[in-house]
This record gives structure tokens, C-alpha cells and sequence, in this order.
């Protein structure tokens, strides 16, 4: 996802996932054909390119920031890379489009903001990347768990990384876009997976270890400048705790257990604490929402509540400056 400061330039919430190990599961479950993620792709790229006819670059370019970049593809050209680096619109048509903006969801009636954004990128770069790890991330998932808990679990982590995110926007009146809040949604429900279906797995220590420094190094970057990670970490908690309700499978030998003769003592088909950790974890889902939707809409300031929060999504150096000001 990308957060476009007013009048700056974007700040991508960047997405640097590298695939993990694949790892064995011991299950004799079928897989899934994947058609949910690619469709996902294939919209995503489509609204981007809409989104650049409709910024139309040579004519509402005002010259001030440069020249717009490759003239030749016409009203697709791109924005001067002084206003934009990432090959991308401008923050107005961003706006327009339906980007994230804490006054017009919270004063404008225009919740629909909250979802409309996480199919929005900022430039070439920021949607080549989220697509690129999309395939990475939900190709796997959906094979072996379906496209309705995918696709779920896509939207909601979606919604809960705009509803934080919103929450620490309004006092820098930014304009965020993107599915980075989305994607980091899908890693959380990849370790809650893995937590909760641990006894199927083999080479677990590895597998955790693996999946622990992937998801470390991604919220790492998102404490780089013009990167908004408060997407990225309100996706993360959706997903995980999402992970633990939608995603756990029966126990290694359920299956092959139902084929033994009558009488025969039959595993159960989940684990106690796979139960418990359903029920935790739906209760959390619920009032992590409710919270947020609550705060948000009466115009609470996450800032006000977290005087340090802003350090999750900036850290200010002698290279840099966080600009946490309007």
C-alpha cells in the first residue's frame, strides 16, 4: 500500500516478501485450483490502468514539479517523478479515485474509502511489487485452504489495515492506497496456520523460524520514510487472529482413522487447543474491529492514545526526516 502525503511525494507501503521454504505437510487433504488470486491480480492492474487515464497527466500536469514521464503512452503517462518517483498518478486523482482519507471517511460519509483504497497503487512500482507477492503468498494458501477463507481473510485484513492506518493519517492529512495492508494479511494468517496445524507439519522449528524473519524483515521496511506501516501492521494482527478462526484442519490421521472397523477407537478430528485457539481468536477478531470502527468514526486521534506509535511507522535518522506534522 501507498500513502501519498498532500502536495509530497508517495510513500509506499512496500512490500519486500520473499517466498519461504516450502514446507511438508503431512495431510491427504486435495488441493484447491487457485483462480480467486489471480483474478485479484488481474483487477488490480486494471483499476491501476484506469486510474492513469483518468489522471491524464499531459493535460492536468501544472508543470511545477517537471515534465510527465513517457509522453509517448498519451494520458497514461505518468507523473512528473519529482511529484511521483514511483511511475504513478497524482495524489488529487488518488484522492478522486477513492484513496484513504481519515476527514472524508469520519466527516464525508465515505466509508466505502476503507475498502476502495487497498485496490488502488500509487505507481508502476508499488502495484508491480504487491501483485508480484501476492502470487508468492496467495497462490499457496489458496490451494490448500479454498477461495472463500482466502478471499475473506484478503478483504478483512484488508479493512483492518485502513481502519488503523486511518487512525494515525489524520493529523498528517495523508491520502493512503494500496494491499500491502491485504497482503501482510495473508503472511498473519500464514503463521496462525502454522501455529494451529502444528502437530501435521514436519521440519517445524524451520518452518517457524523461516516464516518469523520473512514477516520481521517486511515490518522492518515499513519504518523507512514515506512508508505507511500502520496498513501494515493493523493487516498483520486481521490475518493472524483471522488465521487461528478460518484456517485450522484436522488433526495427521483423522482421515485415514474413519477408514478402521467398526469399533475401532477414532481420532477426534481437531485438537483441543485448536479449538480454544478458534474461540480466542474469533472473541479478539470481533472487538479489534468493534474498537477500531468505534474510534474511528467518533474521530479519535490513534496519535493521542500512542504518543510513541508514530516511531512504528517512522523512525527519523540523520538521513532522513519523518515530517510528522500536517
Amino acid at each position: 500500500m501507498a500513502d501519498l502525503e498532500g502536495g509530497g511525494p508517495p510513500k509506499a507501503r512496500s512490500n519486500g516478501y520473499n517466498n519461504p521454504n516450502q514446507y511438508h505437510v503431512a495431510t491427504s487433504e486435495s488441493s484447491w485450483t487457485s483462480w480467486l488470486v489471480p483474478m485479484i491480480v488481474v483487477a488490480n492492474v486494471a483499476v491501476f490502468i484506469v486510474t492513469m487515464f483518468v489522471n491524464n497527466c499531459p493535460k492536468n500536469n501544472s508543470g511545477l514539479e517537471g515534465k510527465c514521464v513517457a509522453r509517448f503512452l498519451g494520458r497514461l503517462s505518468f507523473q512528473p517523478l519529482k511529484e511521483n518517483p514511483l511511475f504513478g498518478p497524482s495524489a488529487a486523482t488518488l484522492e478522486k479515485m477513492g484513496g484513504l482519507q481519515w476527514y472524508k471517511v469520519v466527516h464525508g460519509n465515505e466509508a466505502w474509502r476503507l475498502i476502495a483504497c487497498i485496490w488502488l497503487h500509487a505507481g508502476v512500482i508499488h502495484v508491480l511489487a504487491n501483485m508480484l507477492s501476492l502470487v508468492f503468498i496467495g497462490i499457496r494458501l489458496e490451494q490448500q485452504f479454498g477461495f472463500v477463507r482466502v478471499g475473506i481473510i484478503y478483504l478483512l485484513s484488508g479493512l483492518g489495515g485502513s481502519i488503523l492506518s486511518a487512525l494515525f493519517l489524520q493529523s498528517h492529512n495523508n491520502i493512503s492506497v494500496g494491499a500491502s495492508g491485504a497482503l501482510f494479511g495473508l503472511l498473519g494468517a500464514m503463521l496462525s496456520e502454522l501455529l494451529t496445524n502444528w502437530s501435521i507439519y514436519s521440519n517445524k522449528a524451520a518452518a517457524l523460524f523461516t516464516l518469523v524473519i520473512i514477516i520481521a524483515i517486511n515490518l522492518a521496511v515499513g519504518i523507512l520514510p514515506h512508508v505507511d506501516n500502520f496498513a501494515h501492521i493493523g493487516g498483520f494482527i486481521s490475518g493472524f487472529l483471522l488465521g487461528f478462526v478460518l484456517l485450522f484442519r484436522p488433526q495427521f490421521g483423522w482421515l485415514e482413522s474413519r477408514n478402521l472397523p467398526a469399533g475401532a477407537r477414532v481420532k477426534s478430528k481437531y485438537k483441543a487447543y485448536q479449538l480454544v485457539f478458534c474461540v480466542l481468536a474469533l472473541a479478539s477478531v470481533i472487538v479489534w474491529y468493534t474498537v477500531g470502527l468505534v474510534m474511528l468514526f467518533k474521530g479519535e486521534d490513534g496519535n493521542e492514545h500512542c504518543s510513541w506509535c508514530h516511531y512504528l511507522s517512522c523512525v527519523p535518522t540523520k538521513h532522513w526526516k519523518c515530517n510528522n506534522t500536517s
